[in-house]
């Protein structure tokens, strides 16, 4: 199986490396983080040739707000609208 870590919210295990310390999965860790725009779930650290490593992550996807435009005006939702406005939109024909 290897080590595994928990180390701020990813699930870090080396892989054939007994030998690694806590100290340097935080340094991949942040190796990692500094090259990927995603937030990093998960990092595999496995022993590759000539003494190097190899790094397989699984990132989680970010979270993202639909931005629709209603009516002329760019909107998230509609849930700050009037009665009016929201039937309006309910009216409308859908296309596409």
């Amino acid at each position: 199986m290897g080590k595994q870590w928990e180390i701020d919210g990813v699930a870090v295990t080396a892989h054939g490396i007994p030998d690694m310390t806590e100290g340097e999965a935080r340094g991949y860790v942040a190796y990692v983080r500094e090259r990927v725009p995603d937030p990093v779930a998960r990092i595999g650290i496995c022993p590759a040739e000539g003494g190097n490593v190899e790094l397989r992550y699984e990132t989680r996807h970010r979270k993202f707000e639909r931005i629709r435009r209603i009516t002329g005006y760019l909107v998230g939702t509609i849930d700050r609208w009037n009665n009016a406005k929201k039937a309006e939109e309910r009216e409308r024909v859908k296309h596409g």
